[in-house]
């Protein structure tokens, strides 16, 4: 399958494979980004593709950025009408911390000393800074089956099945020996 992309920001890499039977390519961030604990950032990806009809991207999460750092990207979905630039979605779930009054006085006196960071600001504790460049997250190019729905009129029910309604954790949490 090929997909025409566009470049909509500087030096950014066509996107590729990792190994042969890899499903998912990596997405990089497009520009420099800073998210502090409990905030959700857009990271630009500097790229727009052309996804044939009946395809989607999937945007997923990398596995080494979720078990090395606090970040998550969030699962997306880039349908095949869209051609805008492709961003992905992050929370930084480090818990929050919240400022005592002594460190509230720490800051002012480092703000008033010009002891800032690379930003002229100080950040608290578990903030990340994603650089243009960092491999963020994955895409993976999928299938889609669109559905066409039919109302059932009042009274009638849906066909009946073992599990029912039963729903979340409905069937437990340890595996079943033997099965």
């Amino acid at each position: 399958m090929r997909i025409r992309i566009k470049k909509v920001r500087d030096d950014i890499p066509t996107p590729s494979y990792a190994y042969k039977g890899d499903s998912g390519y990596d997405l990089i961030a497009g520009e420099d980004k800073v998210i502090e604990p409990g905030q959700t950032v857009k990271i630009p990806t500097g790229l727009a593709f052309e996804i044939a009809e009946g395809y989607e991207l999937q945007v997923r999460p990398r596995s080494g950025v979720t078990s090395k750092t606090k970040l998550r990207v969030q699962l997306g979905t880039v349908d095949s009408n869209f051609r805008g630039e492709v961003s992905v979605i992050v929370d930084n779930v480090t818990e929050v911390k919240r400022k005592t009054l002594a460190d509230k006085f720490r800051d002012w006196v480092a703000k008033r000393r010009g002891q800032f960071d690379h930003e002229g600001d100080i950040h608290p504790e578990g903030t990340y800074v994603v650089e243009k460049g960092t491999r963020i997250a994955q895409g993976v190019i999928a299938p889609v089956v669109q559905a066409r729905f039919l109302s059932v009129p009042k009274g009638v029910e849906l066909d009946v099945t073992s599990r029912g309604e039963s729903g979340f954790g409905s069937s437990g949490v340890k595996s079943k020996e033997g099965e």
